[in-house]
């Protein structure tokens, strides 16, 4: 089933709310650059497409590190643009099932794993952590019914897949774009995104051990 997906990560962004005045990808995770520890938990999958923008040249060679086989996309209008604009760039070309990856998501790496052996569409969340989150809408059985700036029962944090034919082109966000297909699967996952520098500092803690 993996030779049926492709991984899109989005780090195009120049992550101007963390204010670390660097892209997020290469911010230091516990050691290590975010980008390395996203990348060892897709060790597995052979189609891995990197949206690149701010810095390219610095997040192209910290990923040739680990992966030699990436695929490379450029998203040259970052400055105006969201990350679902990259997701669309990175899925074009790859294989049937688009799986989003943000630039600034940490997830568990069980759960990562989990994910990666789902089958169709799907859309992950998680509890509620980040400062300044889109929340997501869910009924009895934790399927997605909408996304929300103000109200939800969680976060929404990513991953998503869905069929590459499905991904549009939208300057907005990921959750822009799949907001046409709703209802969708959704799972409930141990995640975290790095937004805020507060945000970072929580995350540092909260993933110590895994």
């Amino acid at each position: 089933m993996l030779s049926t997906k492709s991984v899109i990560i989005s780090c195009a962004g120049i992550g101007s709310r963390l204010g670390l005045s660097t892209t997020k990808a290469l911010i230091d995770f516990n050691g290590r650059s975010l980008i390395s520890y996203q990348l060892e938990l897709l060790k597995d999958v052979e189609n891995i497409r990197v949206v690149v923008g701010f810095q390219a040249n610095d997040v192209i060679k910290e990923v040739l590190k680990y992966r030699k086989d990436a695929i490379f996309v450029f998203n040259h209008n970052y400055f105006e643009t969201k990350t679902g604009a990259s997701y669309y760039l990175g899925a074009k070309d790859g294989n049937e099932f688009a799986i989003e990856y943000d630039g600034d998501l940490v997830v568990h790496p069980d759960d990562m794993k989990m994910l990666l052996e789902q089958e169709s569409e799907w859309i992950a969340y998680s509890d509620k952590t980040s400062d300044d989150g889109i929340f997501v809408k869910t009924n009895s059985i934790g399927d997605v019914l909408a996304f929300s700036t103000e109200l939800g029962n969680y976060e929404w944090t990513g991953p998503c897949c869905i069929r590459k034919e499905k991904v549009k082109y939208s300057p907005n966000h990921v959750y822009n774009q799949l907001e046409p297909y709703l209802p969708m699967r959704g799972i409930k996952i141990r995640a975290y995104d790095i937004d805020t520098y507060d945000d970072y500092q929580r995350v540092l803690k909260l993933t110590k051990e895994w």
